[in-house]
């Protein structure tokens, strides 16, 4: 008899991530020296892969997959506990996960507490902290991936709380499979429904965690999953969840198109770089950052836009060729300038975008604009000069 249904498809989501692991990072060493920043798999040794564990059904799910699967496929497996210290007794909880970690068999298990600040409010902050945690821990023990218990259910609330900022078709997009450097992060369930998961630990007898903070009415993404998205069920009928996860995919896709087209335009209308092609291309990933970070937290201002040179705080965009771009395309390409000439990319709006816009489309001799990050903007003949003041 084989396992519980739900146990064998938390195995084999896994099983599928760890192939694609695999594949990115062979076991033996690559003929050309890696870069520094990526992972460095020394002597040929086993690829090591971390899975980011709360307590919590999914996670506790995740990691039981990847202690089956992992040594099947010649990858080690290790586990990460963040400690937020927004609960009395958080670190004991801790140490309570790192020891079921350790009992699955994974090795090397670490409890890293970490200090939660109020920027952007407490979730946002508890996941900056969460992140930074992580690829701190990545790095140190020279892991390949970092696996994420993020359900299609997550998906679903993601791609909810990204229609109600109205940011955009990138921020419908929600997670992505595969986000951070060099790949770092996978999510292997975000095809697979929360209730699955649940029932894959219930079979395996796993003991799990329920945060208080996943009730409570005081979080945003709180209030969408226990309220707002079972009233849309009660209106539209089953299968909302499954529709929100697909609207996700098809948007990063189209999302994914438009941030290429940008790239290769951006090379055409930059004209302070010495040659039209020197500009900077992006990859389909490079314009996801900004509903990864929203949903994640995770921060990369390259990912966000434009890559940014060291000491590239003036860019040079040609006023015509810009006017000729599809407006989705063209306001693409202004992010990406603005984040190249300094603009934090956390920091800029839509609507900053669009002021932008209006020098182009809308050109009457207006005055200046300010972006954030001390970024001027401004209209110059038949250029747009943007530079960091």
């Amino acid at each position: 008899m084989g396992p519980h249904p739900a146990v064998a498809a938390i195995r084999l989501a896994v099983r599928r991530v760890l192939h694609d692991v695999l594949v990115d990072f062979p076991t033996s060493p690559p003929p050309q020296p890696a870069l520094a920043s990526a992972p460095a798999l020394a002597g040929g040794a086993a690829p090591l892969v971390l899975v980011a564990c709360s307590g919590g059904a999914d996670s506790m799910a995740l990691a039981s997959a990847l202690a089956f699967e992992a040594p099947k496929l010649g990858l080690r497996a290790g586990g990460v506990t963040v400690d937020h210290g927004l609960q009395a007794g958080s670190d004991v909880r801790a140490a309570e996960v790192a020891e079921r970690l350790r009992l699955l068999g994974l090795e090397p298990v670490e409890s890293v507490a970490v200090s939660v600040g109020r920027e952007g409010g407490p979730e946002a902050a508890a996941r900056d902290a969460r992140y930074a945690a992580l690829d701190a821990a990545a790095e140190r023990h020279g892991a390949v991936a970092v696996l994420l218990g993020h359900t299609r259910d997550d998906q679903a609330e993601t791609v909810l709380l990204g229609l109600a900022r109205g940011s955009g078709i990138r921020s419908l997009s929600g997670m992505a499979q595969v986000s951070g450097a060099h790949g770092r992060y996978r999510r292997p369930f975000l095809r697979l429904d929360r209730q699955t998961v649940r029932r894959a630990c219930l079979a395996q007898s796993l003991p799990v965690w329920d945060d208080p903070h996943n009730v409570d009415p005081a979080y945003t993404r709180s209030r969408v999953r226990h309220e707002a998205l079972p009233v849309l069920e009660k209106a539209l009928g089953k299968g909302v969840v499954e529709a929100l996860a697909r609207t996700a995919q098809l948007s990063r896709d189209d999302a994914d198109a438009l941030d290429a087209w940008a790239a290769r335009a951006e090379a055409e209308v930059r004209t302070d770089l010495p040659s039209a092609g020197a500009a900077p291309a992006a990859t389909a990933s490079t314009g996801q950052a900004s509903a990864d970070q929203a949903s994640t937290g995770q921060a990369s201002a390259g990912a966000a836009g434009a890559a940014r040179a060291p000491g590239a705080d003036l860019v040079e965009l040609d006023a015509v060729g810009l006017h000729a771009l599809p407006t989705a395309v063209r306001r693409r390409v202004l992010r990406r300038a603005a984040i190249a000439a300094g603009a934090p990319a956390g920091s800029l709006f839509a609507r900053h975008i669009e002021e932008v816009d209006r020098l182009i489309t809308g050109w009457r001799g207006q005055r200046p604009l300010n972006l954030p990050g001390r970024v001027e903007v401004r209209r110059e003949g038949g250029r747009l000069v943007i530079r960091q003041g």
